[in-house]
């Protein structure tokens, strides 16, 4: 498990339960981040069931709070940012059966 927290799939192509689709929950420590990262072949949505996040999406910050609903375009490099004081679990989902994966510090 990385330092920031965890990342849980719950469908897609690769899983064999989706073809179109993948969905995933995400939880974020306090304090902590995911890496500075960006999906090419598909948008991403976000949705907070408990905690609090500041969410960098290309040059602008979006802070969320449990309940809201964050999209991300994709080939844009974002990352969260949990700024709460307890763990922040979101369910994840992007428009394609497998998502690429691409840290803005390899290209």
């Amino acid at each position: 498990m990385p330092d920031w927290g965890s990342l849980e799939w719950l469908a897609s192509r690769q899983i064999g339960n989706a073809e179109n689709l993948t969905l995933g929950r995400v939880v974020i420590k306090p304090g902590k981040a995911n890496p500075h990262h960006g999906h090419r072949n598909c948008q991403e949505l976000l949705y907070l069931l408990r905690g609090r996040l500041e969410h960098t999406i290309g040059d602008r910050t979006v802070v969320q709070a449990a309940g809201e609903t964050v999209a991300i375009p994709a080939g844009v490099f974002h990352h969260a940012l949990n700024i709460g004081e307890e763990d922040a679990d979101m369910i994840v989902a992007y428009d394609a059966g497998e998502r690429d994966f691409v840290r803005e510090d390899q290209g």
